[in-house]
């Protein structure tokens, strides 16, 4: 419940906050919001692209709290922890015009944060009553894969007469195991074929994997979602954590996995307080074990089912736009029914732009990227969309020809940057001596000691019951010199009850700083990122708390970020549809809209795949706001092709753009000649020599 001040300053006050919203938002929002204070029944927001999904679920969560909800007794979960600092940030705003004739400070989220990072709050809390220990640290993917590499090579996995699954895909079929609660014959039935011979030894693999973390002491992400739901088999805890909290609500349900639903019936079995936002039309991250079931079978899965709210009317898009969206997405063969509106007119329909091939696709996208900027559509304003990453190479090509500067999406997060893990490993490597992939990587940062010796190191110190005292005693190569005394003063200063925070960092980067200008030439440059992830750790109240979610949800990279033009304020946008979802852009071009590549002909071997492959389409249509582009080259040219040498194939439209949809867009060809007339069909001829582009040339 809210103090009894802010329980006083909104009693007599009206819901002006809330005029903002249209008919469908406001129904989401007061959803069974009332002054007898019940938790309201079970509510799905089906949230249409464009249509003010995070305005709503943060109106809500304000709502909530204006109406009497104790802001400690409320979960928000989201994928991001920027998702979730957006949400909070927008809920206080609201709060604020609210309580601002008292003057009172509106009321945080403790409660609010990522599925991985509540549940290490959660096992952290409740380790003891599941036989955990709660000191435990968080490996991120690459030292999951490390440890995982380590194990396979002590199980002889990696001398095997056929080749064995690298470490990277051993971990993605264990991941995809437990976050799809499915046996791992069937995963690799269904998603790892080849890998069907091996699954006797992956089998053992794992078993060995899982056994290695726990006397490590460490979790992976996938233990945190996997630790927690089998914490909420036991029916005691599960009405206990369940009881803690009063509202639930959930962003993105579509794409939840089967593990985090589980989670979340566990908790609120009857549906009381449960709140989930997503879209069934924008489920596309099956690859990560996310399943559109969540969603679609949510209302049936209550007594009675749950209520339903759709929002349709959209706020980025063009009505032609949403026109043809709606029509891609309508040929869908199960979904929530929903049309997408806006009052934003306009003449122009989106196109469908022909060209002969992959060459004429990247100069077409080229000129036109150029075009707009001419019409005052700033680089940064447009983007380039694309089923695969590969699919980009020869537009980036004409691009550095053309010098248009652009961000590729997809580079280096934040820990992935080498010199941010080696200091981030130092910090817990000191909160946990027995983290073997942590303690191997911060003792070779040491000029003298390599694999060997830290592999004594750490056999040693599991075995001892005062790891510092072990490492003192330790005596390294005598190329270490006196490196060894400063680095395991470092360690014992760390592991110190008296070691302050954020000044642990600071300690680790001044001790970093002379091995960091000895192993990276540009030591300056990535000293920027230390110097970041400094100011980071000083928004956090303690180092467990910076580990966990650092680790969770890094933030984006800066010095080793691919692709980022550093002199040009203004850069093009390249990007994976993948990894713009949520993203929306004045223009938008997404290339290779013909089968084979949108569907991917590495995901049309179901019905099930097929249907995400349509819904990957109409999240690239509906990223854009004014002009949208399908370009649909007529031929590729396939490199080295066994057998056949190289060789051009040739491509149709996607046929998720039947003819019947296709009065709903703008059909040209490119380049724009005087066309040769055959019958009905319209085949525009390239010139074999263009004297305007030479003599353009000659002045550059």
């Amino acid at each position: 419940m809210l103090p009894a001040t802010i329980a006083d300053a909104t009693a007599e006050l009206t819901p002006d906050y809330l005029r903002t919203l249209n008919v469908a938002q406001r129904l989401a929002v007061e959803h069974g919001v009332g002054s007898a204070r019940v938790a309201p029944g079970p509510l799905l927001i089906i949230a249409g692209a464009g249509s003010g999904k995070t305005n709503t679920l943060a109106h809500r969560v304000a709502h909530l709290l204006v109406c009497g909800a104790d802001p400690q007794r409320l979960l928000l979960l989201t994928f991001s922890r920027r998702a979730a600092a957006e949400m909070e940030r927008r809920a206080g705003l609201l709060l604020q015009r609210v309580l601002t004739p008292r003057a009172l400070t509106p009321p945080g989220l403790p409660w609010s944060g990522t599925f991985h990072a509540i549940a290490a709050r959660l096992l952290r809390e409740y380790a003891p009553r599941i036989g955990l220990d709660p000191q435990f640290t968080i490996h991120d993917r690459g030292d999951s894969e490390d440890l995982l590499a380590l194990v396979r090579h002590e199980a002889g996995l990696t001398a095997t007469p056929q080749r064995f699954p690298a470490k990277a895909t051993c971990l993605a079929i264990y991941s995809r195991t437990v976050n799809s609660e499915s046996p791992l014959s069937d995963v690799l039935a269904r998603t790892f074929t080849w890998g069907v011979p091996w699954e006797a030894q992956l089998r053992a693999l794992f078993e060995a994997y899982v056994t290695a973390k726990q006397a490590q002491n460490v979790l992976d992400f996938d233990d945190l979602l996997l630790y927690w739901a089998h914490m909420m088999e036991e029916p005691a805890i599960a009405a206990e954590i369940g009881g803690r909290f009063d509202h639930v609500l959930v962003d993105e349900y579509q794409d939840t996995n089967r593990l985090q639903a589980s989670i979340l019936l566990k908790m609120k079995p009857a549906g009381q307080g449960l709140t989930v936002v997503g879209d069934d039309a924008q489920a596309i991250y099956s690859f990560r074990a996310a399943t559109v079931r969540n969603i679609l079978d949510f209302p049936q899965q209550f007594t009675p089912p749950a209520q339903v709210i759709t929002l349709e009317r959209n706020y980025r898009s063009t009505q032609a736009i949403l026109a043809a969206s709606n029509a891609v997405i309508g040929l869908a063969r199960e979904r929530f029914t929903k049309n997408l509106w806006s009052e934003r007119v306009s003449p122009q329909k989106p196109e469908l732009v022909t060209v002969r091939d992959e060459a004429d696709q990247a100069q077409c996208v080229a000129e036109r990227i150029l075009a707009y900027r001419e019409t005052g559509i700033a680089l940064k304003a447009q983007a380039v969309l694309f089923r695969s990453s590969g699919h980009s190479a020869q537009l980036e090509l004409e691009l550095a020809r053309r010098r248009i500067p652009f961000v590729k999406y997809g580079g280096l997060k934040f820990l992935e940057a080498a010199h941010v893990k080696d200091v981030l490993c130092i910090l817990r490597w000191a909160d946990n001596p027995r983290g073997r992939i942590a303690g191997f990587r911060a003792t070779q940062l040491l000029p003298g000691i390599g694999p060997a010796s830290a592999g004594r190191l750490l056999n040693a110190i599991a075995e001892a019951a005062d790891p510092v005292a072990t490492m003192r005693a330790f005596t390294p190569t005598a190329a270490t010199g006196d490196a060894w005394q400063a680095f395991t003063e470092l360690i014992g200063s760390l592991r110190s009850p008296a070691a302050a925070w954020p000044a642990a960092l600071e300690w680790v980067t001044r001790w970093y700083a002379p091995h960091l200008e000895r192993l990276h030439e540009d030591a300056r440059a990535r000293m920027g990122d230390l110097v970041q992830l400094q100011a980071i750790a000083a928004t956090y109240p303690s180092r467990e708390r910076f580990l966990t979610e650092v680790t969770l949800d890094p933030p984006a990279a800066t010095s080793d970020e691919a692709g980022v033009p550093r002199r040009d304020d203004d850069y093009l946008i390249l990007s994976t549809i993948h990894s713009a979802k949520g993203q929306e852009w004045k223009t938008v071009q997404v290339l290779n809209v013909v089968d084979g590549c949108i569907p991917s002909d590495m995901a049309t071997g179901t019905s099930d795949e097929i249907e995400e492959e349509r819904r990957l389409l109409y999240v690239a249509m509906t990223r854009a706001r004014d002009h949208l582009h399908l370009m649909v080259p007529q031929r590729f040219h396939v490199h080295q092709q066994t057998g056949l040498g190289d060789r051009h194939l040739y491509a149709s439209r996607s046929r998720f753009l039947p003819e019947a949809i296709v009065p709903l867009f703008e059909r040209t060809a490119w380049p724009v000649v005087a066309p040769a007339v055959m019958g009905t069909q319209v085949v525009c001829e390239k010139p074999s020599i263009d004297i305007g582009a030479r003599l353009r040339a000659a002045w550059r």
